[in-house]
């Protein structure tokens, strides 16, 4: 009897085990079905965003350098209500110091003084306002291939080089711009 109680157990435990694992989901609850990207460049010294289609009501944007490690900085930029609409944008110059012809934005929390952004790993970008996915950047990448790419293009993380004709064919197929709708 011993036998059949413990033969058993060890049946119901293997039972349960396999069944908690099974019920595990590697992805996040709200995860998006594809990957999020917005695109980033240096022309001339200058960050350059596009956010591949129009982010219509941002009331602010973060860009978070080296997010997650003690070397993280970060810039902060606000918009009055209702927002602005956002598809382009001159982020930084090589110096830190904000680039000129932010489109209603103005910076909230500055990066800290004498702080050189080219000297960054990642950078995350993320905006508010409308309902928007954040991107995440190579800064080594963006700065050694910026010059290898003709102006209309920008690194789409993960994607690669894409101009707008790119874009256009590949959001909702094979990426989410930011502010696009995940489909599913």
């Amino acid at each position: 009897m011993a036998d059949i109680t413990k033969l058993l157990r060890l049946a119901c435990a293997a039972l349960l085990v396999s069944t908690a694992a099974a019920a595990c989901d590697t992805e996040a609850q709200f995860a998006p079905s594809l990957p999020p990207a917005a695109g980033f460049r240096v022309d001339g010294g200058v960050l350059k965003l596009w956010t591949g289609t129009p982010c219509p009501g941002v009331t602010g944007m973060r860009l978070t350098f080296d997010s997650g490690t003690q070397q993280s900085r970060e810039q902060v930029w606000a918009a009055p209500q209702p927002g602005v609409q956002l598809e382009r944008m001159d982020l930084l110059e090589t110096g830190s110091q904000p680039a000129p012809g932010t489109p209603g934005l103005h910076i909230q929390k500055p990066l800290p003084a004498g702080y050189d952004w080219t000297k960054a790993n990642s950078l995350n970008f993320s905006v508010d306002g409308p309902k928007a996915l954040g991107a995440r950047a190579d800064v080594p990448q963006v700065l050694r291939e910026s010059p290898q790419h003709p102006s209309d293009s920008y690194l789409f993380g993960q994607r690669g080089w894409m101009n707008a004709s790119d874009v256009q064919r590949e959001n909702q197929k094979s990426f989410l711009t930011i502010c696009t709708p995940d489909p599913n």
